[in-house]
């Protein structure tokens, strides 16, 4: 355990504050996550109000990360699969979400079991189902309109992904 523990010192903090003046700061922050090793396998929980900026980051996470064509939320459909090269990459948007049976059904359990990148809003909705995140970001709209985003890293590929 002491190994680990030293390990999980080493790669980073284990959580930050940053404030997105605009899309551009946004766009800029998914720019350098992109670019982490840790990102492949990670699972990344968004939570925030309606209009927080959850898919907005996603989009631009995406685009960083090469996905082309249209990016949308998966409100309705619950998972939208992208790929790029070497990378599967699933959204999920569990806003409507209330049907556990669902999560057996959709093959959920087997999407978070294989590699890849798994984004999740609305994580709560799927709280009792979902495993550790490696990273949490929690989005807040100011009263000047910039976003309060705090970032939590909870495993070691989380602070790899904040270092």
């Amino acid at each position: 355990m002491a190994a680990a523990d030293a390990a999980l010192q080493a790669a980073g903090p284990s959580a930050l504050r940053l404030v997105w003046h605009g899309e551009d700061d946004t766009r800029a922050f998914a720019a350098q996550l992109a670019r982490r090793p840790a990102l492949a396998n990670a699972f990344i929980e968004l939570h925030g109000e309606l209009g927080a900026g959850k898919t907005t980051l996603v989009r631009h996470l995406l685009r960083a990360l090469g996905v082309a064509g249209r990016i949308k939320s998966p409100t309705y459909a619950v998972v939208e699969p992208h790929e790029v090269p070497g990378l599967a990459i699933w959204h999920f948007d569990f806003y409507r979400f209330a049907d556990p049976r669902e999560w057996e059904d959709a093959g959920f359990r087997e999407l978070f079991a294989a590699p890849g990148l798994k984004i999740a809003e609305w994580p709560e909705h799927a709280a009792a189902l979902l495993p550790r995140a490696d990273l949490v970001v929690h989005l807040e709209v100011q009263a000047d309109e910039s976003r309060l985003a705090t970032l939590v890293a909870q495993t070691l590929a989380g602070r790899e992904l904040l270092a």
